[in-house]
């Protein structure tokens, strides 16, 4: 969800560390009902923006907003803290009952033990939960105390939540469930979130918005599918999945299609360049499709080349393939096409994608 009320903004916001600046961020917004996902490498920065949005480090510079007010008191500090819960990727829970850590923030608040229990009622069903309300958090498998860990904290009802890799210590399975019910209840309950991953599809699953950081700056932002299929420079490229990336020479450009020059091969592709320039581009493996003889007069896609498989790498619901075309090319093919094909290194296949499925990352004269 996005165009909602703006709940709050980060201007100029720097923080240092050591004498090291670890934290460069000119501008971020969060809106009503908002979920902003921080995507990156180990190191990038993200929890440190994480804990810094959540008034939770100390900033050198800049300022944040709650709904337009600036945070510049203790007053209005403590006001912004008591809107947000935060949760860790490791859950922090207190000898007791699920319910009584459930019920942590709401004590802490001085809420009547009549709306407390309603509350922690009406939470734990939220999340499934009911029929461990009696039980020891000691005696919680990994899963079960991140969800009594999310629970506490939506118990709050937070305007934000926080979350900070709350699903990289869970097995598969237990992290599609979690993330599942997260889903669910972030778009039932209209909170903001914003949440760090190395997962891209937890990102895609959860989020309207992604940003790629970097060494503690926002390297690129947009919607999902704008950032995995846009980036904006090679980094992301590479971190978002692009593993075709190269560079040519623009050879022709028409009416916004191009031709580049790539070992002899001529690519086409939709952009704006001028003919002469070096150019950077990319292409998702799974535009690339594969099949056993030439689809050229059958196909809508421009591009087409014999190929070799050179090998190939299971990878879960899918194989990767690399292919040889004169240039390097890598394919994702499900299961089952993989195994209807019956595809081999060594075979001799044809690889093609449309002009439409390669991205211009960038393109320029050379430095002499």
């Amino acid at each position: 969800m996005t165009g909602g009320t703006e709940l709050l903004r980060a201007s100029n916001f720097k923080v240092s560390r050591g004498g090291a600046r670890v934290l460069d961020l000119p501008e971020f917004t969060l809106h009503e009902g908002e979920i902003v996902s921080l995507i990156g490498p180990n190191g990038a920065g993200k929890s440190t923006m994480l804990l810094a949005l959540a008034g939770l480090l100390h900033k050198n510079a800049g300022e944040i907003s709650y709904r337009q007010v600036p945070l510049t008191s203790d007053r209005s500090l403590f006001t912004y803290r008591r809107r947000l819960a935060m949760v860790f990727q490791e859950p922090l829970l207190f000898d007791g009952t699920v319910a009584t850590n459930v019920a942590t923030g709401l004590k802490i608040r001085g809420l009547p033990k009549i709306e407390i229990k309603a509350r922690v009622d009406a939470t734990l069903q939220l999340f499934n939960m009911t029929h461990l309300a009696e039980r020891s958090a000691r005696k919680l498998s990994g899963g079960e105390a991140q969800r009594t860990s999310l629970a506490r904290a939506f118990a709050i009802q937070p305007e934000i939540i926080f979350l900070d890799e709350p699903f990289g210590a869970l097995d598969p399975p237990t992290r599609q469930a979690l993330m599942e019910d997260l889903d669910r209840i972030l778009a039932e309950t209209a909170t903001a979130a914003v949440l760090t991953t190395h997962d891209q599809l937890e990102a895609l699953r959860l989020s309207d918005r992604m940003l790629v950081v970097n060494q503690g700056r926002i390297v690129q932002g947009g919607t999902p599918a704008e950032v995995m299929n846009q980036p904006c420079n090679e980094f992301v490229a590479s971190f978002v999945g692009m593993e075709n990336i190269y560079s040519g020479m623009i050879s022709s450009e028409q009416n916004g299609l191009l031709t580049v020059e790539l070992a002899g091969k001529t690519i086409a592709l939709a952009g704006q360049a001028v003919a002469g320039d070096a150019a950077v581009f990319c292409i998702r493996p799974e535009h690339v499709t594969i099949e056993m003889h030439d689809p050229a007069g059958e196909t809508s896609a421009r591009n087409v080349f014999p190929a070799v498989i050179r090998k190939i790498m299971p990878a879960g619901a899918y194989h990767k393939i690399f292919l040889d075309c004169g240039f390097p090319l890598v394919a994702y093919l499900t299961n089952q096409s993989f195994v209807s094909l019956q595809m081999a290194e060594g075979k001799q296949v044809f690889a093609s994608f449309k002009a439409t499925a390669v991205h211009l990352i960038r393109s320029g004269r050379k430095e002499p």
